[in-house]
């Protein structure tokens, strides 16, 4: 039987205000650079993000997995993973990998997943705060699933968007964002996040055995951030 979650899929977003769309790109990069207060605080606690999905090659541990991240941005996350030696991306935006210092490490780079062979299989593939912005989840998650081995792990996280501690975190950074341009931050992260964090986990697990979730707070309603270890893979499910 299918999964009805399925059934939201792909979404749709909307174009943002010409208003938003002025100020768009210098916003990105402020708030990935850690240029004000809020998004600075913000990059201190998404540390736990990145040091979650490291987690099972801390200290240069397993060097030898061949690692796929979906969504790498600006390779923030090889920082956290010195010792992975096999290293692919998915990332459709140049711009925000282009000059980094941790390009040299990359083997390989995809604009899109739907580009990597299906005879290709990974050990791992990783994911940080990507997940709440794809707007064919299910499509993305299925191709994932298919290029990892048997014993391989999809390792994602992402922010808890959708509780209501996620919600009082925004506004705080909806108020400096008032301050700066003038505009409510919210048609912003409309725009921004299609998916909950609720979603992205029931997708999951329609294309994995296992989904093992940990927070970044007390439980899932009162968390920040949320990890989720997927395991096992359903080839005939993610094949269909």
């Amino acid at each position: 039987m299918t999964n009805p979650i399925l059934d939201n899929f792909p979404k749709i977003r909307k174009d943002l205000p010409p208003e938003f769309q002025a100020i768009y790109e210098a916003h990105y990069k402020k708030n990935r650079q850690g240029e004000t207060k809020a998004t600075s605080l913000s990059m201190r606690m998404e540390r736990w993000l990145h040091s979650r999905v490291a987690s099972d090659v801390k200290d240069g541990s397993n060097p030898g997995l061949e690692t796929l991240e979906i969504g790498a941005g600006m390779l923030n996350q090889l920082a956290y993973e010195p010792g992975v030696k096999t290293y692919d991306i998915v990332e459709p935006f140049e711009e925000l990998y282009r000059g980094s210092p941790q390009l040299g490490r990359i083997r390989k780079i995809f604009a899109d997943i739907g580009e990597i062979p299906g005879e290709k299989k990974y050990d791992r593939i990783t994911s940080i705060a990507a997940f709440e912005h794809i707007l064919n989840l299910p499509e993305v998650v299925a191709k994932a699933a298919m290029l990892l081995r048997e014993k391989g792990s999809l390792r994602v996280s992402i922010p808890n968007e959708g509780t209501i501690l996620w919600k009082f975190g925004t506004l705080i950074t909806g108020y400096e964002f008032k301050k700066l341009y003038g505009l409510d931050y919210q048609v912003l992260m409309r725009y921004e996040h299609v998916n909950t964090a609720d979603e992205i986990e029931e997708v999951l697990k329609c294309f994995f055995h296992s989904v093992s979730p940990s927070v970044f707070g007390l439980n899932k309603k009162l968390a920040f951030y949320r990890f989720l270890e997927c395991t096992g893979p359903d080839y005939e499910k993610a094949g269909r």
